[in-house]
């Protein structure tokens, strides 16, 4: 006699052109089933040597302490402020959409004194209208997102890392969602610490951060007065278990680090310039068929980011009857807004193994179905 199950859940296909999660690759699922072993295996320990040196190539630096947090992309954000800022500390942060706002909170629960600047929704800031800020308000550190998934903003910072390092502060980048589909210089840019997630332009399953230290932001967490707020997310443990200590910190999440193993792999097979084209090819191709439906971006002119197109939604159509009938008749998910966009956008990705002309076809061809 067997024994029934006692519950199962028909997991569906779904065509993920959503801020996230991305299309994951057949490869990095496989590699999600490989054996599991031992969080100090040799074998598995040579692979995090591995996964260290491909983050390395993908984040464009030079940076020791370069690994993968235990968590998705917010606790790579919570990592940075809980390591690099103490209480008192002095933090600028630009806020021009929910992620900034994010970064916002998690700097005043550690304490920080937090001063901001803002811009309208949707819009970027203008570069020079931040380096008078940081050095009016010489910050420990300044924060600001690259690719604001809430709005599809794509924000220049080439520029930002020497007016910092000109006034001592650090510079924190949010880099969720531009990682691996446009271009992230974090050496060249001066970039201090920067945060990713793997579920967005890498295209593995959600679980892992990517992080990135220079040695101005060790120093900082070296010189530290007071213990790291979180225990879970205290880099000056974490770091002896990805260095050649091996200390025992906590049990890593063996089998996702296979996959991102898999997806950095995949990354680099393909060239990072390669992957960049191929977004903004697909973004284009994209925007060309949305202009044919009369549909707008609401993201500021000249800054679109590829890989997320926050578009707004047409006059009369309701939000979630068309996002339904994506979802119901084609399987296709694509996001509504956020905050001050909810209701009015949706959002639109072409994330990594997702950004196809493929799937930018059957999504107009299902959008102009949806909207009649």
């Amino acid at each position: 006699m067997t024994t029934p199950r006692t519950s199962f859940i028909d997991t569906p296909q779904r065509v993920l052109l959503g801020p996230g999660p991305s299309d994951v690759p057949a490869r990095v699922l496989s590699a999600l089933a490989r054996p599991t072993i031992g969080h100090l295996d040799p074998v598995f320990l040579q692979l995090m040597d591995d996964i260290r040196s491909k983050l390395k190539q993908v984040f464009r630096t030079n940076n020791e302490m370069t690994l993968a947090v235990s968590g998705t992309g917010s606790a790579g954000m919570e990592t940075l402020f809980v390591n690099c800022i103490e209480p008192g500390d002095k933090v600028l942060i630009a806020i021009n959409g929910v992620f900034g706002g994010r970064m916002k909170d998690v700097a005043e629960r550690c304490g920080a004194a937090v001063e901001t600047i803002e811009a309208p929704w949707g819009q970027v800031f203008d570069q020079d209208k931040l380096i008078e800020a940081i050095k009016r308000v010489k910050p420990k550190a300044f924060a600001i997102v690259h690719a604001e998934t809430s709005t599809g903003a794509h924000q220049p910072v080439d520029r930002l890392g020497a007016a910092c390092k000109e006034v001592g502060a650090l510079f924190f980048l949010d880099c969720v969602t531009s990682l691996g589909g446009a271009p992230v210089e974090i050496d060249a840019w001066g970039v201090d610490a920067a945060y990713s997630g793997t579920q967005k332009c890498l295209s593995c399953p959600p679980g892992l951060s990517p992080v990135t230290l220079s040695s101005r932001a060790v120093a900082k967490l070296d010189a530290r007065k007071s213990k790291v707020q979180s225990w879970y997310l205290d880099l000056s443990m974490v770091r002896q278990y990805w260095g050649s200590e091996r200390f025992y910190h906590h049990t890593a999440p063996i089998n996702m680090l296979y996959a991102l193993h898999e997806a950095l792999s995949i990354v680099l097979e393909e060239g990072l310039e390669n992957r960049f084209k191929r977004h903004r090819a697909n973004h284009e191709l994209l925007r060309a068929g949305l202009r044919e439906l009369g549909i707008e971006y609401v993201s500021q002119e000249g800054h679109h980011l590829p890989m997320l197109n926050a578009v707004k939604i047409p006059d009369g159509v309701d939000d979630l009857t068309v996002r339904r009938k994506l979802l119901n008749d084609y399987g296709i998910e694509i996001g509504g807004g956020l905050g001050a966009f909810k209701g009015k956008a949706w959002r639109i990705g072409l994330m990594g193994h997702g950004s196809s002309r493929r799937n930018v076809a059957l999504l107009l061809a299902a959008l102009r179905d949806a909207l009649r």
